[in-house]
């Protein structure tokens, strides 16, 4: 993507469908009179009073015990350095964004226009009453240090610059993995620290805590060694000046056992890596582009452990690890501070997660086969779904140990139980799907190339790395949207009518032929067919010239599934092709099915429905909680409607006697927990999370998908066909170009199963 394109897109990206990435969502009731007089006059004085008399009573009748103000004057914003507060604001939306998504905490970016630090105190002081925490962002040195200082010594509530401690407590962690891992203890190392701003010195005071000694650190700034007898010294910088007499970075890196760079880009030579000790330790943490490439520092040294602050390389130290998930903690117990203890327990959280075993889901959303502690797992990944109920507990129990949590936490099942709950409100499931698709992509044919939308996600697609798109349609049109869209990639573009392809027609017609002229299909008739681009686009598939197939946008979804069935087919021992939805909600996503193909299935086809859907959700890393939905509960209904569901169950329970699954069962029941164990508890539901529902019919299916979508404003990836011989999925008409990009993962996801399958059969 060119820079000025990328450009183009991040301005509509920030002003499109309104302004900005955060907006505020009420939490009670406003309906009626009567809920609007509570919320406010006369009703809301009572809380008033009941504050007034015990301020406390703020976190019990209030949000601002789930409430961390993003704060910021623009001094150090990214790379982009001092360029005010208002122009700082996007990133602090985009802070509190993440606080979100991660940790369900709401985030208000809030911009101060003062480069005093006096003024600026002063200001956060005043407003902390709105506040259950302070993040300081992007504030340059040295006075971020004096602020932070400040505020944590006048205020009660959590106070982190985070552009000091989220590195140095994710990058801690990685370190005592990797020393683990190289056999060297911490009290013994040889440590470089290039860079003396904010980062390199909470990093530097953190590893110093876990007993790195002083006289084994040479920390260097722009000028060189931080040597003792250097003039004009701050007092950060005095704190780690060294009485080594060397003055330049090429003489501290020989003998070193650890690097860590938080400087600039490429100022480490291959060189320097092999005057370092046996196995090194190199973080290259600068941003974008690190000290060393990581490509030239492993090719350089077989038996270096490397970390980056890049997503597409192992070991990223990215600070979404941390501050999310501590100041979870911090709320939580209402702690007064985030002091040493609670930062070295999330330091010690995150490096004892890495060992533990990790999820399906998290191997599934980086490609891996298995994500095991080592060289290139030393820190866990973002995706980590286990985060959430590890980081804040160990925080917490910091806070309440080190004497500074107000509400100490009793039932520490419970609190898990609740962190798990909050972590099912975001996109995780679209994240996943895109890292995953691109970890092997495959080539995947757009069959209506010749339409805007379409061809915006497939350029989408190539650009971001999901699939490798051949565009199916009319030439003359994709060329010129193409130039419309500066779509300037070379890619695949297949025009049926053009002379080009008239051999690949006429082998396309004729294999098609054969396959159905037992079928009343003649070639002349198989010829004409092929002229229609779902047929000539299944072909591509089945024949191996194409990997997987999306199509649907311009036409009516019967349409479209004939000639996908006529040329690709059911799979080997698969008697009906079905379809699944994933919604995404504010409890997490559910699998829907069948929502778009079989219009009154028996109990047969519903159990190899419910089968199929169970697969899809597994494939996604998520283990299958299943309600076989219906009107009834349990034999609470004799009508034949009822009775087809409660037999798919009993076949289901007899074939795959392993699999949670239960019915017949109406639809509130299978997703309010409580409800469910009050009134039955028998079921295999009971105590368990439902993420997979399986309808009585297509018409409670599709009416209940896009009900949610709608009125929920519910993201839909789907119908994800299943049940097919090859990787062919079909969109609803006039689906978005986000929908196609989904769309376009999934395609490429189960061509990557398809062929892990095939690869095992070969193999045995």
């Amino acid at each position: 993507m060119s820079k000025q394109k990328q450009r183009r897109e991040a301005l509509i990206y920030h002003a499109k469908p309104q302004p900005g990435k955060i907006k505020i969502v009420p939490t009670k009731p406003y309906a009626t009179q009567r809920d609007l007089a509570l919320a406010y006059s006369p009703g809301v004085a009572e809380p008033c009073l009941e504050i007034a008399k015990d301020v406390e009573n703020v976190y019990k009748y209030t949000a601002k015990g789930n409430i961390v103000a993003v704060i910021s004057n623009g001094t150090a914003v990214l790379g982009l350095g001092n360029i005010g507060p208002e122009a700082s604001k996007p990133v602090m939306e985009g802070k509190s964004l993440l606080f979100k998504i991660f940790a369900d905490i709401d985030g208000i970016d809030i911009e101060v226009d003062t480069e005093d630090v006096d003024k600026f105190v002063e200001t956060v002081k005043m407003i902390a009453p709105t506040f259950g925490g302070i993040n300081l962002e992007d504030i340059k040195a040295p006075e971020a240090f004096e602020i932070e200082r400040r505020l944590k010594e006048e205020l009660d509530i959590p106070v982190m610059h985070d552009d000091q401690h989220g590195t140095a407590i994710i990058s801690a962690a990685a370190l005592l993995n990797a020393l683990e891992l190289t056999d060297k203890k911490m009290e013994e190392v040889r440590i470089v620290i290039s860079g003396a701003g904010a980062a390199a010195v909470s990093c530097t005071r953190l590893y110093k805590a876990f007993g790195a000694r002083p006289e084994n650190i040479v920390m260097l700034d722009s000028k060189g060694v931080i040597r003792s007898d250097r003039d004009g010294l701050s007092k950060e910088k005095l704190e780690f000046a060294s009485d080594r007499k060397i003055d330049t970075l090429e003489e501290a890196m020989v003998d070193a056992d650890v690097f860590v760079g938080l400087s600039i880009a490429d100022i480490v030579s291959p060189e320097m890596l092999l005057s370092m000790a046996d196995n090194p330790i190199v973080f290259a943490m600068a941003n974008p582009d690190p000290e060393i490439k990581y490509d030239l520092a492993v090719a350089t040294r077989k038996d270096i452990i490397m970390a980056t602050g890049r997503s597409d390389h192992p070991n990223q130290v990215n600070n979404v690890l941390g501050f999310p998930f501590i100041f979870r903690g911090a709320l939580d117990v209402r702690a007064t501070s985030i002091n040493e203890a609670m930062k070295m327990a999330a330091v010690k959280a995150l490096a004892e997660l890495t060992k533990e075993p990790v999820p399906e889901q998290v191997n599934i959303a980086y490609g891996e086969t298995r994500l095991t502690f080592g060289k290139e797992y030393i820190i866990p990944k973002p995706f980590d779904q286990r985060l959430i109920a590890k980081i804040p507990p160990a925080v917490a129990k910091a806070a309440m140990e080190s004497g500074v949590a107000k509400a100490p936490i009793e039932d520490w099942v419970k609190y898990e139980e609740e962190l798990l709950q909050r972590s099912g409100n975001d996109n995780k499931v679209v994240r996943l799907l895109h890292s995953r698709a691109k970890s092997n992509a495959k080539r995947i044919v757009f069959t209506e190339a010749d339409h805007l939308d379409v061809l915006k996600a497939a350029q989408i697609v190539h650009e971001e790395g999901i699939a490798e798109p051949i565009l199916l349609g009319r030439k003359d049109i994709i060329l010129e949207l193409k130039k419309e869209l500066e779509f300037d990639a070379d890619v695949l573009i297949v025009d049926p009518f053009d002379k080009e392809f008239e051999e690949q027609h006429i082998r396309y017609a004729t294999k098609f032929w054969e396959s159905r002229r037992r079928s009343g299909t003649t070639l002349y008739s198989a010829k004409i067919r092929m002229k229609e681009r779902n047929y000539f686009g299944a072909m591509m598939v089945l024949e191996g010239d194409a990997d997987g197939m999306i199509s649907g946008y311009s036409r009516a979804y019967p349409t479209v599934v004939k000639p996908i069935l006529e040329v690709i087919g059911r799979a080997a021992n698969v008697k009906k092709v079905s379809t699944v939805n994933i919604m995404i909600t504010d409890r997490g996503p559910l699998f829907l099915a069948d929502t778009s193909i079989n219009i009154d299935p028996n109990a047969e086809e519903i159990a190899e429905i419910a089968q199929m859907t169970a697969n899809v959700a597994s494939t996604f890393g998520f283990e299958p909680v299943m309600a076989l939905l219906s009107y009834a509960n349990f034999g609470s209904s004799s009508h034949p409607n009822a009775k087809k569901v409660r037999e798919a169950v009993k076949i289901l329970h007899e074939k795959n006697p392993s699999l949670v699954v239960d019915g017949e069962i109406q639809t509130d029941f299978a997703l309010n927990r409580a409800l469910l164990e009050s009134k039955f508890p028998f079921s295999k539901l009971a105590g368990r999370k439902v993420n997979t529902l399986i309808f009585p019919n297509l018409e409670s299916a599709n009416i209940t998908y896009k009900l949610l979508k709608e009125l929920n404003k519910s993201d839909s990836i789907g119908p994800i066909m299943v049940g097919l011989r090859k990787s062919v999925h079909i969109m609803q008409l006039g689906a978005s170009v986000d929908e196609i990009v989904n769309m376009s993962a999934v395609a490429v996801i189960d061509a990557q199963e398809r062929e892990k399958r095939k690869k095992a059969k070969a193999g045995n």
